[in-house]
């Protein structure tokens, strides 16, 4: 199966940075139409096709997703798109 695995350091803090998660996962929800919920610092998302979860620290944050088949042609637009909203949110 493959999967995602991208990180970035950030100075945001904890607190602000699950909030910018917590932003992202929203709007990532609207168009890719998954569910996600909160398991202490880590949002878990999970759609058919895709599973994973964001994990928060205080000064990382990192994005892990295992894609089903159907999604694995999809993999490099799906990481580009990871990418553009951490690194516009994150950087």
């Amino acid at each position: 199966m493959p999967s995602i695995d991208i990180q970035r350091k950030h100075g945001l803090g904890l607190k602000k940075a699950r909030a910018v998660v917590e932003d992202i996962a929203y709007a990532m929800a609207e168009r890719f139409e998954f569910e996600s919920a909160w398991n202490g610092d880590t949002l878990l998302f999970e759609r058919s096709g895709v599973r994973g979860g964001i994990v928060v620290a205080a000064d990382s944050v990192r994005v892990h997703a295992d894609l089903g088949f159907m999604l694995m042609l999809m993999k490099p637009a799906i990481e580009d798109e990871i990418r553009r909203h951490l690194d516009e949110h994150f950087a």
